[in-house]
């Protein structure tokens, strides 16, 4: 797996503490410190006035996740997507994801890798037979691999990391969300510090379900 961001709103920080005063004022403008930027975000997302984090947005791909882990992403429906099209696309050679569980058990992993190998030959003979891909594809296992590309503002990826950093959410997309995590975080500080589950800042919503072990910022 493989996240790299291919762009984002230039100086995101001093774009959305911009667009907040403009609320404020009879007029726009752009004399604002980093700093004073900075100390403005901190206070609106405090306040819970997030509709300013919209303004900023952040592009990546993501490559090498299973096709499982692909339909995870994209039920965050404020957000943009473009995928390799299995319909259009002919693989001729095929990678897949294997979870650490199978991997643990060499006879498991061995049947796993078989399987996965009978289903991709039955794919390439029916391509070789003429059939059109998008029917080929439907022997294809949602292990195998995709590229995808995510574009969402920074108010929705706080939201994704919310839920995805949870060490309770599935283990492929939690990686993901964590190499997305450090990326944000890296690039705008302020906008994603208060990033991560609800555990970070609060109390766990899972009940008697929860894992026990608060998220740190790792």
């Amino acid at each position: 797996m493989k996240v790299t961001l291919i762009s984002s709103t230039p100086n995101p920080e001093l774009t959305i503490a911009r667009a907040a005063r403009l609320c404020y004022r009879r007029s726009y403008d752009e004399d604002i410190t980093l700093e004073k930027a900075q100390k403005l975000i901190r206070e609106i997302v405090a306040r819970g006035h997030e509709s300013v984090l919209e303004h900023a947005s952040f592009t990546f791909l993501i490559g090498g996740i299973s096709r499982a882990a692909s339909h995870q992403l994209v039920r965050h429906r404020i957000a943009s997507y473009s995928q390799q099209s299995q319909r259009y696309i002919h693989f001729k050679n095929p990678e897949f994801v294997i979870p650490p569980s199978i991997k643990e058990d060499e006879t498991l992993f061995d049947h796993f890798r078989e399987q996965i190998q009978k289903s991709s030959d039955i794919y390439q003979e029916m391509i070789k037979m003429g059939i059109a891909e998008e029917d080929a594809r439907y022997i294809l296992p949602q292990a195998i691999t995709s590229q995808i590309i995510l574009t969402a503002n920074a108010r929705e990826y706080l939201h994704i990391l919310k839920l995805r950093l949870c060490s309770r959410s599935q283990w492929e997309i939690r990686m993901i969300a964590t190499a997305i995590f450090k990326i944000l975080k890296e690039l705008s500080p302020i906008i994603f510090e208060s990033a991560g589950p609800p555990c970070a800042t609060g109390i766990c919503p899972e009940g008697d379900k929860g894992c026990g072990h608060p998220w740190s910022k790792r």
